[in-house]
């Protein structure tokens, strides 16, 4: 398929993108960073680039950028102001709201406004969704929280279901991503290997989370596959504790798992961002059976064997 690409340019594009080409997608990557920015490993003759600020609406209606929408077959959408690496200070939770509602808001409006109906767009959301809980269990059919990443997601998932009615939808609630180069995983690598490892908090919070590379196999088969519509939680099958994870990641490093990170020092960090750490969420998906997708990674203990094995 010819393929637009949003937002693809960091952690996940990093292996989502080759992972694509392998299997024989044309890709056009969007992206406002130079092209020698990105992260991304691979020749630059191996796909298309257009270098454009798409948080600016007059940006939309640029030649280039519409003739590559014109073009396209299939749209991934994962773009957005990271979420945890400022602290949520006002200006900063505009920003993260603005970079996923406005510029989805626009996408919209520019198939519409041009007709054209892409056979499927993949688009982003996360486990926020459903708000944070040490005790309640969250799918698919789970109603929406009621707190700042609960009402963004819920904002983010309806501008995108204002879609072209003829294009197939799948929206992936993104949980904790897990890879030895970035993320949640690789925040704390650094910390375990000198043996200052531990839980943050109390330990009892649940991290619902999926290894990055069966997040990049769920994209590449929702692309194709008419059985993914509409909403999936992108987890693994095995949520855990916090201190179940702080135990397993120290058992792979072979490194102790001594030193609890305290809830008020992650406060002054993250500020109210510190509230998905320390709380979190158990998070399933009902609707991932294995006749849809086989997860490569369903343990936790694999994952992170495969993420640091180097």
């Amino acid at each position: 398929m010819r393929l637009l690409l949003f937002g693809c340019t960091g952690f996940i594009g990093t292996e989502l993108v080759p992972a694509l080409l392998k299997e024989g997608h044309e890709i056009s990557i969007i992206s406002r960073k130079n092209i020698n920015n990105l992260k991304i490993n691979i020749p630059l003759d191996k796909f298309n680039f257009l270098k454009i600020d798409l948080s600016k609406k007059e940006n939309w209606s640029n030649e280039n950028f519409i003739s590559k929408i014109k073009d396209s077959e299939g749209i991934i959408n994962l773009i957005g102001e990271p979420i945890a690496d400022k602290k949520w200070t006002d200006s900063q939770k505009e920003k993260i709201e603005n970079s996923r509602i406005n510029s989805t808001k626009f996408l919209m409006d520019t198939l519409k406004k041009y007709r054209i109906n892409p056979k499927v767009i993949v688009n982003g959301s996360a486990i926020g969704f459903y708000g944070t809980s040490l005790t309640k269990e969250f799918n698919e059919n789970s109603n929406c929280g009621n707190d700042f990443l609960a009402n963004l997601c819920e904002k983010w998932e309806e501008v995108a279901n204002e879609k072209p009615f003829f294009s197939r939808l799948v929206i992936f609630r993104i949980g904790i991503v897990l890879e030895a180069e970035g993320g949640a995983l690789g925040k704390m690598l650094p910390i375990f290997k000198i043996g200052l490892g531990g839980p943050i908090g109390d330990g009892k919070q649940w991290m619902s989370w999926i290894h990055r590379s069966d997040l990049c196999g769920l994209i590449i088969n929702a692309l194709v596959d008419n059985n993914f519509s509409g909403v999936f939680n992108a987890v693994a099958p095995e949520p855990v504790s916090m201190k179940d994870f702080s135990k397993t990641l120290g058992r792979c490093l072979n490194r102790p798992n001594l030193l609890p990170v305290p809830g008020t020092i992650l406060k002054l960090l993250l500020g109210d961002g510190a509230k998905l750490v320390l709380e979190g969420q158990k998070v399933l998906s009902i609707k991932l059976q294995e006749k849809i997708y086989k997860f490569k990674y369903p343990l936790l203990e694999n994952a992170i064997y495969a993420s640091t094995k180097n």
